[in-house]
């Protein structure tokens, strides 16, 4: 005889909006780290949440609306948790990849604060990795979020390169490409990678041996 098939609890409590639109935001991270943009269902989203369909789009218009919502929301976090790992005040860092960085906080400092930053939540990780994949085609919903969000990251990082090397965009893409990659690798094998271990020595290579201050 076929199993049945999971029922979920509607969820009732009337909780509050910033404390439901959380609950929404994080339990699509986790789907879309899982199974892609593309085998996500609103329905998936909303038996997460304890919700019907209509209700979830009561606070999300669309799938795509959906997922705008999600990057929006990460890259508030991540701002957040960056300037934490930083140890800077709030109007330090604007946005994740403040032109110039923040004030007293080199390139190879605010490299390394972001790689331990991601290897404290490698779903989160594991949620853009899947995006940046699927968004490479054209017709993805992401596609423009991530092409812009590369040329941000990339200008940025040449930005604060500016005097460590005649080639300042090539260094950023390199920084880029160094990071992306091992972030894969740790992600397939989180057992036998540290992240930040790995990051400090590639960083000898990208940088040079860190001087003692």
């Amino acid at each position: 005889m076929a199993e049945a098939a999971p029922r979920y609890r509607r969820d009732r409590s009337r909780l509050p909006a910033a404390q439901r639109r959380r609950q929404i935001m994080e339990a699509t991270c986790e789907l879309i780290a899982e199974r892609g943009f593309w085998g996500l269902s609103m329905q998936d989203v909303a038996d997460q949440c304890g919700l019907t369909v209509p209700g979830l789009l009561h606070y999300v218009d669309s799938k795509v609306g959906l997922l705008v919502a999600v990057l929006e929301h990460r890259d508030l976090e991540d701002a957040r948790s960056l300037r934490m790992e930083l140890g800077v005040s709030e109007n330090e860092v604007p946005d994740e990849w403040s032109a110039g960085g923040p004030k007293g906080v080199d390139l190879r400092r605010l490299c390394a604060a972001t790689v331990r930053r991601n290897a404290q939540q490698p779903e989160i990780v594991r949620l853009f990795a899947v995006l940046e994949i699927e968004s490479l085609s054209p017709s993805h919903p992401s596609h423009d979020y991530f092409a812009a969000r590369q040329a941000r990251v990339v200008a940025s990082f040449a930005e604060l390169a500016q005097g460590l090397t005649d080639r300042p965009e090539v260094l950023a893409r390199q920084i880029v490409a160094m990071m992306d990659g091992l972030q894969v690798q740790w992600l397939r094998t989180p057992s036998t990678i540290d992240l930040a271990a790995e990051w400090e020595v590639a960083a000898e290579t990208l940088f040079g041996p860190q001087h003692a201050s």
